[in-house]
């Protein structure tokens, strides 16, 4: 059984210009010690996703449909009191900017021994002990000093770890990090990278990697999910989808990446604007922007289709491509059009 299993889940913003259909039919399952990544321009869904689970929304966010199974057990629907006792005992999340993320007001170690009270049944002397040993966990140099200072008083990189031992001190099952990296400089990124993977390895936890960052994916990622307008268009091992991309998305996401073969050339971005939720197109939502768009592209979206074992993309190009290589047969192809998107 999946630790967690996602399915058909929809979370729409219901706002006074109309429905912005956040989160659109995405399906996902994460094992047990797995780290899943989820890519995407902003506006993608990514974050979405996770505040669904978390089920931390905006006043105006609401899971429309859908299933959220976290160890078999459904989310959606469960009342405020169970979702206390999945919140940082279960799973935690890590939010992109630390800074706005902890308490200006209150100490290091306030806040860390609030969340260690709030989700064990420790006493204020145990909690701050477990608090000390979470900073040494994540390589906090001089935790009993740090439990005394505010968050200004720390770096970038130091408040990421304090955010880090805070989302571990109560040893949840899945670690969600949103971004984790965004506000820091190249070296501490790396750092707080190793961290992550040494802790993953050394806790057994599982995480779900969420950025806009493909480097981060291939140097964390056992599989990923590439995902467009609230909808996945492809998902696969991360070997798959960097080695053999199907959508055309994805594609334009590795071309865009500066490589050691690319040095002294310009760079090739995605041309276009990210779509606009309020006004989705008939078609496949990147279809406006690909330069490889068919009328078909245009007219209707592509089904989810296996394209091996490890990989399935939405994108009516890979299908045209498998009919000529001989890997997709029309019947099969036929079958696709007039089914299910699943």
């Amino acid at each position: 059984m999946a630790l967690l299993e996602v399915k058909d889940l929809h979370t729409s913003f219901f706002t006074d210009a109309g429905e912005v259909k956040a989160v659109n039919g995405v399906s996902f399952f994460l094992e047990h010690g797995k780290v899943l990544g989820i890519v995407g321009e902003s506006g993608s869904g990514k974050s979405v996703t996770a505040y669904s689970i978390m089920q931390i929304l905006a006043g105006t966010g609401k899971i429309v449909s859908g299933s959220i199974k976290l160890n078999g057990e459904e989310l959606v629907g469960c009342d405020e009191k169970v979702m206390k006792t999945v919140r940082g005992n279960k799973v935690s999340i890590i939010f992109q900017d630390p800074m706005t993320s902890l308490n200006p007001t209150y100490s290091i170690g306030t806040q860390l021994m609030e969340a260690i009270l709030l989700h064990t049944n420790r006493n204020k002397e145990e909690a701050y002990d477990r608090a000390v040993e979470m900073l040494k966990l994540v390589n906090v140099n001089e935790p009993e000093k740090r439990m005394k200072q505010y968050p200004f008083e720390l770096s970038g990189g130091m408040r990421q770890r304090v955010m880090i031992a805070m989302a571990l001190a109560c040893e949840p099952d899945i670690l969600i990090a949103d971004e984790p990296t965004t506000a820091l400089d190249v070296t501490i990124q790396a750092q707080i990278l190793e961290l992550m993977k040494s802790l993953q390895e050394e806790l057994g936890m599982a995480i779900i990697m969420i950025t806009h960052d493909l480097g981060v994916v291939a140097q964390m990622c056992d599989e990923v999910i590439v995902m467009y307008a609230g909808s996945i268009c492809e998902q696969g091992t991360a070997d798959e989808i960097f080695y053999n991309p199907q959508h055309e998305y994805t594609k334009g996401l590795i071309r865009s990446l500066p490589s050691a073969t690319t040095a002294g050339t310009k760079l090739q971005p995605i041309t276009g604007t990210p779509i606009d939720l309020l006004n989705m197109p008939k078609g496949c939502a990147f279809a406006p922007r690909c330069d490889a768009a068919m009328k078909l592209c245009i007219e209707k979206a592509a089904p989810n289709i296996q394209v091996n074992e490890w990989h399935r993309s939405a994108c009516w190009m890979c299908i045209k491509n498998g009919i000529e290589n001989g890997s997709i047969v029309v019947e099969e192809e036929t079958e696709s059009k007039g089914g299910d998107n699943e």
